[in-house]
């Protein structure tokens, strides 16, 4: 490594995430792409996408939000699901081409509940209460107008969408990821529960923030008996979301103690934080990030996602002890060999590809849509 460099060496120390080792502490984020088939099933060129990042020096993919049965959690028209056995046949081929080129893939795992603006199986959207999001669709993702108002869950409904986080769990072990991620963040269905203004039921899954997150770590419960002895097992959480970017959690650091010690004793590997900037503030008056909180009340290795493209800054997240592994998303397509280019000291290109994601995305329309999880997807994206 070059003198110039030394100073990023923490970005390329190994690291172990729930028993899968990794090369260094870069990941990609996950992003949304609705490039699939109609049917959800990942194409050739979502394989030659990943496979561009594990040869350019990724330590570890995140796959885009996949979809997890074929009913209610479809978010996007063309988005992968992992759902199927025609999914998983075709989610081998893109592992296989990822770990041939030395990189660890982890599957994010997505129920997009009342967020949903594409769904080939329904065109009902499921949500804690029936309380439509705020803002309005991603014309980037084919939606217009405002979210539907979606229908409130019953407790059989919360039993079926727990089964189905734990069955495309085992379909992921099967179709050979290292590891899956649980989609809890960016006002997805996880995170609707955990919303106050978009869960106002007055059962063991609504009212205190204890009982908010009780289906997150229901979830985090259920998939990390059934395959954690297998493979990773980690949970995406966040504050704001595609439908508002800007909400935060009422009871600040409180509430952050409350929903992070709940989910580190469910069994699950890690946490993945992810706010528009990383290195901010979580909350006004608390210089604590929310990766530093996450990393506070857990215990456990915690990647940090948000505006982490100045290698400084990478690396300066690590040095901190606030998170174990990095997660970029828009450096990274804009530099698909991140990793290569830091580390040998090349310049890094500002400039994002003109073809992002499907056929109908431009580059005026992620700046644009700023999503949190182009910050997964813009959650997946």
């Amino acid at each position: 490594m070059s003198v110039q460099n030394a100073r990023y060496e923490s970005l390329f120390r190994p690291t172990s995430i729930g028993g899968v080792d990794l090369a260094n502490r870069v990941a990609l984020a996950p992003m949304t792409r609705v490039s699939a088939t109609a049917e959800g099933v990942p194409t050739d060129r979502i394989g030659a996408y990943y496979r561009k990042f594990a040869d350019g020096g990724f330590g570890l993919l995140l796959t885009e939000g996949l979809y997890i049965d074929d009913e209610t959690s479809q978010g996007y028209y063309f988005q992968p699901g992992i759902s199927n056995a025609a999914q998983v046949a075709a989610w081998k081929r893109v592992v296989d081409g990822v770990h041939g080129a030395g990189a660890k893939f982890f599957a994010q795992l997505m129920h997009a509940g009342s967020q949903s603006q594409g769904n080939v199986h329904t065109t009902t959207t499921w949500g804690p209460s029936a309380v439509r999001p705020r803002g309005e669709q991603v014309a980037m993702y084919r939606g217009s107008g405002p979210y539907q108002i979606p229908e409130a869950m019953t407790a059989e409904q919360i039993g079926q969408v727990r089964a189905a986080f734990v069955n495309a769990a085992r379909l992921a072990r099967d179709a050979g990821f290292d590891g899956v991620e649980i989609h809890g963040a960016n006002g997805y269905l996880l995170d609707a529960f955990l919303t106050d203004y978009m869960n106002t039921r007055a059962d063991e899954y609504g009212g205190s923030i204890a009982n908010r997150v009780r289906l997150a770590a229901e979830v985090g419960s259920d998939v990390a008996a059934a395959v954690g002895a297998d493979i990773a097992v980690g949970m995406r959480i966040s504050q704001g979301k595609v439908s508002d970017h800007d909400h935060r959690w009422a009871g600040r650091e409180d509430d952050a103690a409350a929903i992070f010690g709940a989910l580190a004793e469910t069994g699950i590997d890690y946490l993945h934080t992810t706010e528009y900037r990383a290195l901010a503030p979580a909350f006004e008056g608390n210089a604590s990030s929310l990766a530093e909180l996450a990393k506070r009340y857990s215990g456990l290795p915690i990647i940090a996602n948000g505006h982490l493209d100045d290698p400084r800054d990478a690396a300066a997240i690590i040095e901190s002890g606030a998170a174990d592994v990095v997660a970029l998303a828009k450096p990274a397509l804009a530099n698909r060999d991140w990793p290569r280019r830091v580390r040998s000291g090349q310049p890094l290109s500002p400039d994002l590809p003109a073809d992002l994601f499907g056929p109908t995305a431009t580059v005026k329309d992620w700046e644009v849509t700023r999503s949190p999880n182009l910050a997964g997807q813009p959650s997946g994206r």
